[in-house]
């Protein structure tokens, strides 16, 4: 550690507690000495420091995996720095190759900005906007022109490049790499250079890419970012990492009552995981709560707590409420408050000709193979009896414990 500087720019509680903050559920912080005293240098002379988080708008939808990065960018926003919401709009044209074993088709720059539009709404969710400084990468990189792509080329060695994992294995598989695949990294890492960024965040997978930020700082003359990383949020499943294509997800746009009952449904070990990662209440609110189950507690208490303040922070405190009594309703055989209603004429009517009709079975015989398997109520009396006809009325039919219809009968 450099003593001078921190002799000059004291580490005081705030600043101590500023790194704890950073610290709090991240992978790597590189180099660490560096932060301290860049949070130290800060709180001495109160100007606040430019932590940036740039994002390739490669899909409309965000889900609360992405989110473990915006949360940190959150957190730091709340002690008073600057936080950067950086979106790709330039580097997408580009197709980041992390990760991948082949080259990652480029968007259209109509894809590029429809879904740009949707992530800034979403972003807005978790960051204030108010206090978020929204950038696109276009703004610099498109001005850049050849002359000046080719200069910044220029500062980085094809032998550097190719110590990249991902790049060095389809070396040796003998997998195409295309020359402009060279230029994402350069181009995320002069994100930095425009942005004169203090911290850059981004998942393990990123790494490579925020060094390079770093290393190009170092050669414009910049005093160079320290990097955050975060680990990769495992999805539904409690094994792979959360994905779409894995349909092991929490869309942050999804209804209150889906995404809580979603939440409910991970096991109790991944619990603590996403209360580190995805969780704003304290570290030792956290491990005071663990104690307690760990003491005897039911786990589906604090499991109830992490789903409401998971759905509150993307609907409200009142959906989060009514999403939990929707799934204790639900759970106990109880209707919701809002199910469909339907209106039908044909009195009597049979009763798989009625769950048909109402949308609740797709045919005849498969409404009669609910009925056998008990999965079928109408006012919240199982019905044992295929042939059952219901006279003129409403009635509320149930099927297994998620579907409902409040059907009018004329």
């Amino acid at each position: 550690m450099n003593q001078a500087l921190v002799t000059k720019y004291p580490v005081t509680d705030r600043v101590k507690m500023a790194l704890a903050t950073t610290l709090r559920g991240c992978e790597e912080l590189i180099p660490h000495d560096e932060w301290l005293q860049k949070l130290a240098k800060s709180e001495a002379t109160g100007v606040p420091l430019r932590v940036k988080l740039g994002l390739d708008p490669t899909a409309p939808d965000i889900h609360v995996g992405h989110t473990v990065v915006l949360n940190k960018m959150r957190q730091l926003q709340d002690l008073g720095h600057t936080v950067i919401f950086l979106i790709g709009d330039f580097t997408s044209l580009i197709g980041d190759p992390s990760g991948r074993n082949t080259t990652r088709p480029p968007l259209t720059p109509e894809q590029i900005k429809v879904n740009a539009e949707t992530y800034r709404a979403q972003a807005d969710k978790i960051l204030d906007p108010a206090k978020t400084e929204l950038r696109y990468n276009s703004e610099w990189s498109e001005p850049l022109g050849a002359t000046g792509m080719i200069k910044l080329a220029s500062h980085y060695t094809v032998a550097r490049m190719m110590e990249r994992n991902d790049f060095n294995d389809r070396f040796k598989a003998g997998t195409p790499i295309s020359v402009h695949e060279f230029l994402y990294p350069l181009m995320q890492g002069y994100d930095s250079v425009a942005l004169k960024s203090d911290l850059e965040l981004g998942g393990t997978d990123q790494k490579f890419n925020l060094l390079m930020g770093r290393h190009l700082q170092q050669e414009y003359g910049q005093e160079p970012q320290c990097i955050l990383t975060m680990p990769l949020l495992e999805g539904l499943d409690g094994i792979e990492k959360m994905s779409k294509s894995k349909n092991n997800y929490i869309g942050i746009s999804e209804d209150a009552n889906t995404m809580f009952a979603k939440v409910l449904s991970i096991s109790d070990v991944l619990m603590w995981k996403w209360y580190t990662l995805l969780s704003f209440k304290s570290e030792a609110d956290i491990a005071a709560l663990k104690a307690e189950v760990e003491g005897g507690r039911n786990p589906k208490d604090a499991k109830v707590a992490l789903a409401k303040e998971i759905t509150a922070r993307f609907h409200s405190a009142a959906a989060a409420d009514a999403a939990e009594q929707d799934f204790i309703n639900r759970s106990k055989g109880g209707v919701p408050d809002e199910i469909p209603e339907v209106s039908l004429t044909g009195a009597p009517m049979g009763i798989g000709a009625l769950l048909k009709a109402a949308g609740l079975a797709p045919s005849g015989s498969e409404a009669t193979r609910l009925i056998d398997g008990g999965g079928v109520r109408v006012d919240s009396s199982v019905v044992s009896d295929k042939a059952l006809k219901l006279a003129a009325g409403t009635y509320v039919l149930q099927v297994g414990k998620r579907k409902f219809a409040r059907v009018t009968l004329a």
